[in-house]
């Protein structure tokens, strides 16, 4: 989809409804999701205006374990909530009459080039929201010209995601105990053309999950996640000298993912690091951590452009990933949404879903007064 839209508006209409795909209108519980009966019945996305109301179909199609672990956080959830909160308390501060006949949305990282700064996000065990799976979001990601990161906790091994993808795809390791393991997980997703590694450094242990604790959740049986090496908890000690161990080797961008302190961040490019990601585990781990659109400023200040700056957390609309990127962000990731997408309708939702999303981000942009990435900056927010 090329970025000389002239009608916005049109756009997004058009991409807001009338998708139909040939999946069944009815389910069947098999293991922990629900498998579509294929009887012809197409399921309607016409009414799929945003991505809140995918989150609403997927909760209808997915069982009530798969929903509570994509859905939840941890303990009281107060960080899950502030994630959103923090977005919408900020206020655009708009500009009239530019010239937003062309957008330009491309931006480059690691000599990659996007059409649009937003990346899905790792997310684990792919299906138990789908049968389909990692490749069903590898597929929806390549049609709607996305970066996708997969997680160490795919469900799918990484050659059979790579056949099918048709963008470039990153890789998310939870770093192991055994660093034999470690090592050949890593050479083997570069030997495979991944084109970055993103280290989760935020999880030495997991967060109180409460609600997937209640739900008792488990991979049900006949799944398993091929690189978790036995274990769904970090067990290494993880500390700065092993990332630098990692990142001696490594051949491709190695981004840390989990960075909310700015000393951490300078930490960071000091061993090497080649990016960092701005992330509170989608208030997965530890509650009551800030809101990452709050922790962005902080981060983007150490760092100071020395490196790419990506976040995650609580997107939903256009114009929060306008005001990241106006707060210094060079691009964001998306990870709930997606897994919604991918529930409620496969290859096709994850698509919907990034669409939806770019959509409403142009949107953002012209109404702001802003025809390129460049231009979005800190005038942007309201003071």
């Amino acid at each position: 989809m090329e970025q000389k839209r002239r009608d916005l508006l049109k756009t997004f209409t058009a991409l807001a409804g009338g998708l139909m795909i040939p999946t069944g209108g009815q389910s069947q519980i098999v293991g922990q999701y629900k498998l579509p009966i294929n009887n012809g019945d197409p399921v309607d996305l016409s009414k799929i205006i945003n991505l809140f109301d995918f989150e609403k179909m997927a909760e209808g199609k997915m069982t009530k374990m798969a929903y509570e672990y994509v859905a939840s956080g941890a303990a009281d959830e107060f960080t899950v909530r502030w994630n959103r909160q923090a977005f919408d308390a900020l206020k655009i501060n708009p500009n009239v009459l530019n010239d937003v006949s062309k957008l330009d949305t491309t931006i480059t990282l690691f000599g990659q080039k996007l059409a649009y700064p937003i990346l899905i996000a790792p997310t684990a065990f792919h299906k138990i929201m789908h049968p389909e799976g990692e490749l069903a979001t590898a597929k929806g990601a390549g049609k709607a010209k996305a970066i996708y990161v997969v997680s160490s906790y795919t469900t799918t091994p990484l050659e059979e995601i790579k056949k099918v993808a048709s963008e470039s795809l990153w890789f998310q390791l939870y770093v192991r105990d055994d660093k034999e393991f470690t090592k050949n997980i890593v050479q083997k997703a570069e030997e495979l053309g991944f084109r970055a590694l993103c280290i989760t450094v935020d999880t030495p242990v997991s967060g109180a999950r409460n609600r997937q604790e209640r739900v008792k959740f488990k991979l049900p049986d006949g799944l398993n996640a091929p690189y978790a090496n036995g274990a769904f908890t970090q067990k290494m000690p993880l500390t700065w000298k092993e990332m630098e161990w990692l990142i001696s080797f490594a051949k491709i961008p190695v981004l840390l993912k989990g960075i909310l302190n700015p000393d951490d961040a300078d930490k960071a490019i000091k061993i090497g690091a080649s990016g960092i990601i701005v992330s509170n585990h989608s208030g997965r781990n530890l509650d009551t951590v800030p809101a990452t659109i709050e922790a962005l400023p902080r981060i983007v200040e150490s760092v100071n452009k020395r490196i790419p700056i990506l976040m995650d957390g609580g997107i939903r609309r256009g114009t929060d990933v306008l005001k990241a990127i106006a707060l210094g962000a060079n691009a964001v990731l998306v990870g709930k949404p997606v897994c919604f997408g991918l529930a409620s309708a496969g290859a096709e939702g994850v698509t919907k879903t990034l669409e939806i999303l770019r959509a409403e981000f142009e949107m953002a942009m012209a109404l702001t007064g802003r025809a390129t990435i460049a231009s979005i900056d800190q005038s942007l927010i309201w003071k």
